[in-house]
């Protein structure tokens, strides 16, 4: 059975921030009923609006019948980390540096799932490399949970105390976060219009899930994605295939004169640039919105922060696991009140990286009809605040085991994948044309496609509230 999208109050509340209305979603969207993620929270509903604004952004660029958004299906493809598996071995998801643990007065929750970050982490506590969990759980014991904290964080590692809402939402950094836009689009100046090309060009400079995610949308609805990384902060394999479909991967160092100088013949080509450092990381590089404005007004440029862009954590390193353990989540999902819990899964980052996806869509299409420089803007803080604001979801659902109808098997560069099929449905297409390569195989140049623009990829803007 298909519910009215107006069931969903995340979709309705970024509808008209990608420049949509009622009659288009209503016209468009079939949205199913079901909850695969089941919490105290409105995940279901954070999710499959989510994964909705992204779907009906991209047919209103790509064109189109409909696309399908299936409740179980985002719940498949959402826990992608929980039922992938690379040349059959499911990912060890977890290093033992990373996760809750209880401190002399409280909870923490670390993350050193990156070597760089699991040094600085074991510095701070006063470990040697390679310490193992029980270790690191014995050193946090004897602490309190703030001085864990900030000794992590002035040592470069991170690690949150475990707050409730009230405490988080009181704080300096809560209240920096609340008046902040969920999904912002915004026109920094003045330009003339751009068609939409067959293959937008988008340069992806964004790690770990939530960025990868957006870009893999914009992949799956045809643009021509490639991601860049340093050389010098190797990848975890599974997380780059398990977020890499639909597109290809290179190395550049951006402080080596010739790779910036070939970053810089890729920029003057791109349509779209996704970051996902911190605020400020990239201007010395001018690819802060307001430079790039200035030298590619032609850009849409998208961001990502943790924490968002202002306030005494806005330069904090953080990932949904960690804002979950700050804002409140963490101990709104207890069993018992007391020891923290998690989402079903890693929906900030999931569903943070679809609105990202929308926006970056929205802004094409505001590109071509209206001209201008555009900048899109999300924070997994705002979502968390979202989240824990919205009335819990109606349904109470049940997790999926999911059936093959939910799964994909495909081989790339990086090997044999088993992973879910995307989290919606374009019309009858519901798979990814390749899987992720393996990290940085590829050559830092725009790929040269010959394809039939009456079967794939995108085709000429249409304007969905005429």
């Amino acid at each position: 059975m298909v519910i009215p999208f107006q069931d969903n109050r995340l979709l309705a509340e970024v509808l008209p921030v990608l420049g949509l209305d009622e009659r288009y979603a209503a016209s468009h969207l079939r949205l199913g009923q079901g909850n695969g993620l089941p919490s105290r929270l409105a995940v279901n509903e954070l999710a499959c609006g989510a994964v909705a604004a992204a779907a009906l952004a991209g047919l209103a660029v790509r064109g189109g019948d409909h696309v399908v958004v299936t409740p179980r299906q985002v719940a498949v493809a959402m826990r992608g980390d929980q039922v992938m598996a690379l040349d059959g071995r499911p990912p060890a998801v977890w290093a033992p540096e990373s996760g809750f643990f209880r401190a002399a007065d409280g909870w923490v929750r670390t993350q050193g799932n990156y070597p760089h970050h699991a040094r600085p982490l074991l510095t701070a506590l006063g470990l040697p490399e390679g310490s193992e969990r029980r270790d690191i759980a014995t050193a946090i014991s004897e602490r309190t949970a703030q001085d864990v904290e900030d000794t992590v964080f002035a040592a470069g590692g991170v690690a949150v105390r475990v707050r409730d809402e009230a405490e988080w939402r009181a704080g300096e950094q809560g209240v920096a976060v609340d008046p902040v836009p969920l999904l912002a689009v915004d026109q920094l100046r003045d330009a003339e219009p751009v068609a939409v090309p067959f293959r937008p060009k988008v340069l992806d400079l964004t790690r770990v899930v939530a960025g990868p995610i957006a870009t893999q949308t914009l992949g799956y609805l045809g643009a021509d994605v490639l991601r860049v990384d340093t050389p010098n902060v190797p990848e975890i394999p599974w997380q780059h295939v398990m977020t890499g479909s639909e597109k290809r991967s290179t190395l550049l160092d951006l402080n080596v004169p010739a790779d910036r100088a070939t970053f810089e013949e890729l920029l003057g080509e791109a349509d779209v640039l996704v970051t996902g450092y911190r605020p400020g990381a990239l201007t010395a590089y001018g690819l802060d919105a307001d430079s790039l404005a200035e030298r590619h007004p032609n850009v849409v440029h998208v961001s990502l922060t943790a924490w968002g862009p202002t306030g005494p954590w806005a330069q904090r390193r953080g990932f949904d696991s960690i804002v979950q353990a700050a804002t409140g989540i963490a101990l709104r999902e207890s069993e018992d009140g007391q020891t923290p819990g998690a989402l079903p899964g890693q929906v900030l980052d999931h569903a943070t990286g679809y609105l990202l996806a929308a926006g970056a869509l929205a802004a094409l299409r505001r590109r071509s009809l209206d001209g201008g420089s555009w900048r899109v803007s999300a924070h997994l803080a705002r979502t968390a605040h979202w989240l824990l604001d919205a009335a819990p979801d109606a349904e109470d659902g049940g997790p999926v085991d999911p059936p093959d109808d939910y799964l994909t098997v495909a081989r790339g560069s990086a090997g044999l994948v088993f992973m879910p099929k995307p989290a919606f449905a374009i019309g009858e297409r519901d798979t990814f044309r390749k899987a992720g390569n393996a990290w940085g195989v590829d050559e830092p140049k725009w790929a040269d496609y010959h394809l039939d623009p009456s079967t794939t990829g995108m085709i000429p803007v249409i304007r969905p509230n005429a």
